[in-house]
């Protein structure tokens, strides 16, 4: 074995990467023990986020255009760079905002660094699932070759098929993407973002993400006779899980906090400034976005399952 390959191997270890999201965990609990996090202390935390985030997508998008004997793994590894350049985007423009004080409140002034110790783990498990993926990937990519490019479907699918081709081209992201930025332009004119407003945005992300979620973990069942294609679609639906899961206790506590402003329960005195809700807008259309990469890529990992594949030639 050469020296290249074991440490790929080492990496993508299921258990080196449980050792990355526990003193991730560990690292945000010491720096946050005072309720404070400093500049230093955040730049710790956003140079880890860039290296393993810019890192990770290089290796997936060099991937995407190696030679292979089955293209359709060119476009899960394209797919899944796509998410990772949206979520290294967002962080960049996160901490861009931060850093400048442009951002100054996120969610309410006394759980900003509650919100902001969850965002950093469940990110650093995003990016330690997609990097034990890349197993998987690999076997996929150099293992398999397409062996027929079409197989006939009953008639009775076709419907199916057809819906399922609607909701995942790419014209129809991009009017979802474009309906999410007018959408969120409409709400923010006034500088204010209202309970009902916020609710609205907080449910469409919810559905979209917990569906699609839910579609990859019945993809997975269905998948036997590729072991490799079952386990990048499980940890594909790991990695959604955790941003999912981000999203939902992001809203769970800004309808805490409006919620507790309208019966009076919370009289916090900060008032939101306008770039902080221009900072909401951005995380929302970005949030979108990725979830528009995911279909995509879940797209991909359909075709995968309907391709008929055998092993590749060796030699």
């Amino acid at each position: 074995m050469s020296m290249r390959k074991f440490i790929f191997k080492a990496i993508t270890d299921e258990r080196v990467l449980i050792v990355i999201a526990g003193i991730a965990f560990l690292w945000r609990v010491v720096v946050s023990s005072d309720e404070k996090i400093t500049f230093w202390e955040s730049a710790c935390s956003a140079v880890t986020l860039f290296i393993i985030g810019w890192v990770l997508f290089w290796y997936m998008y060099s991937m995407s255009v190696k030679p292979t004997d089955w293209s359709v793994s060119n476009r899960i590894y394209c797919g899944i760079s796509l998410c990772l350049i949206v979520l290294n985007v967002y962080i960049a423009i996160y901490y861009g905002m931060r850093w400048s004080g442009l951002l100054r409140v996120e969610v309410s002034a006394p759980l900003d660094f509650i919100y902001r110790d969850v965002r950093y783990v469940l990110f650093v498990m995003y990016y330690c699932v997609v990097i034990g993926s890349a197993r998987y990937l690999r076997g996929i990519h150099e293992d398999y070759r397409l062996l027929i490019k079409e197989i006939p479907k009953k008639r009775a699918n076709c419907i199916k098929k057809a819906i399922f081709n609607v909701m995942t081209h790419e014209r129809t992201l991009a009017v979802i993407i474009a309906a999410a930025i007018l959408w969120r332009v409409a709400i923010s004119t006034d500088n204010v973002i209202t309970f009902w407003e916020s609710t609205c945005s907080g449910i469409s992300l919810i559905i979209i993400g917990w569906f699609l979620f839910g579609y990859l973990c019945a993809l997975s069942v269905k998948v036997k006779h590729k072991p490799d294609l079952t386990k990048v679609i499980q940890r594909v639906a790991l990695g959604l899980c955790a941003i999912n899961v981000y999203a939902v206790f992001y809203y769970g506590m800004r309808w805490y906090e409006l919620i507790g402003r309208v019966m009076g329960e919370i009289t916090e005195t900060y008032v939101s400034q306008p770039l902080d809700i221009v900072f909401r807008d951005i995380r929302y259309v970005m949030l979108v976005i990725f979830y528009c990469a995911a279909i995509l890529l879940a797209k991909h990992l359909e075709k995968a399952y309907e391709d008929y594949t055998v092993p590749a030639r060796k030699g």
